[in-house]
């Protein structure tokens, strides 16, 4: 019925010590739209949440149950706003006596076996990726071109603050390059040489949590150029500013990189490659990744985070009983 998108700035947010100790303001803010907008609660029939960080799960819904608020609530899960998604859909829907629902986690796991396998025993590569937007955009491809998405081969890239890059294949994410082993992105470093890495945190004495935004929120663009909005990059690459030129071209190459490496997965057999999320809206980019990858398969844009949409549609095939919804369990 409609949309609305809030940007907490960073000072907003910096207020609160974890993620868990933001779940007040942010329950706040949604009851707060809802009563601008002078939208009846009671028209609901369920909500349906972000899936966060949890420990791997199937794709598609679930319903948020104590043992799920509980994991997310223990404050043990890895940082991301998205962990409070179930939790906001619960304290709204509770009172209604309607269902929450948590849809495609960013951790809902399909990967291959083979896939997990490191050059560390002691280390297995896990499936986290932009599940929700990424499997929604598969069916939106899937749905222009006549077909079904379970029936289609894609490599999907979403293109955000973070990145990641799938492989698609009858309706299962096989294998990912996930934010931390792939391209930088605006805010993020993405793979770097391990050597280095080993060097940098001894020479600098880091502590965990400190590199841990080095590599999460300081990294990538934003460490280069001191900025990860790419609107003001482009800006600046017209002002005629060459290190932020050659930074984002570096980006750009990188996720064609990406895409090409993930490509083998599928054996040539790919039947599209999408780019998605919020930084497909700049042909610049994109223009840049087609570049590269133009002879591996068609290329389509579906720009935009689209999660919200996604959600509301797996909820409706929940509650349509087109698909069942898991019950999560520890």
């Amino acid at each position: 019925m409609f949309t609305q998108s809030v940007e907490h700035v960073s000072a907003e947010l910096e207020a609160f010590p974890t993620i868990n100790d933001q779940f007040d303001f942010r329950k706040q803010t949604v009851l707060e739209i809802l009563t601008a907008r002078q939208f009846d609660l009671n028209k609901l029939s369920a909500v349906v949440g972000r899936g966060g960080l949890l420990p791997p799960i199937q794709a598609g819904g679930y319903v948020v149950n104590q043992a799920m608020k509980e994991l997310i609530l223990a404050g043990n899960l890895s940082p991301h706003a998205s962990n409070l998604g179930a939790l906001l859909a619960d304290a709204i829907a509770g009172p209604l006596e309607i269902p929450a629902f948590i849809y495609d986690a960013v951790s809902a796991d399909e990967m291959a076996d083979i896939a997990r396998i490191t050059g560390f025993p002691e280390i297995q590569r896990k499936s986290l990726c932009h599940v929700l937007n990424s499997k929604a955009m598969g069916r939106k491809y899937a749905n222009e071109m006549g077909t079904h998405y379970a029936e289609l081969n894609l490599v999907i890239a979403h293109l955000g603050g973070g990145i990641s890059i799938s492989a698609h294949q009858k309706g299962r994410i096989i294998d990912v390059i996930s934010d931390d082993t792939g391209p930088f992105s605006p805010e993020r470093s993405g793979s770097v040489p391990l050597f280095a890495l080993v060097d940098l945190i001894y020479d600098k004495h880091y502590e965990k949590m400190e590199l841990l935004k080095k590599i999460r929120g300081q990294g990538g663009l934003k460490g280069h150029l001191g900025t990860g909005d790419i609107r003001i990059i482009e800006q600046r690459i017209l002002a005629g500013d060459d290190k932020a030129k050659q930074v984002y071209e570096a980006q750009a190459y990188q996720i064609a990189k990406g895409i090409g490496e993930i490509a083998v997965v599928l054996k040539g057999e790919i039947d599209g490659i999408i780019l998605t999320g919020g930084m497909a809206y700049s042909e610049k980019l994109t223009d840049m990744i087609k570049e590269y990858i133009t002879f591996l398969a068609p290329i389509k844009c579906l720009p935009g985070e689209n999660e919200m949409e996604a959600l509301a549609l797996g909820g409706v095939r929940v509650l349509s009983g087109e698909e069942e919804a898991h019950l999560f369990v520890m």
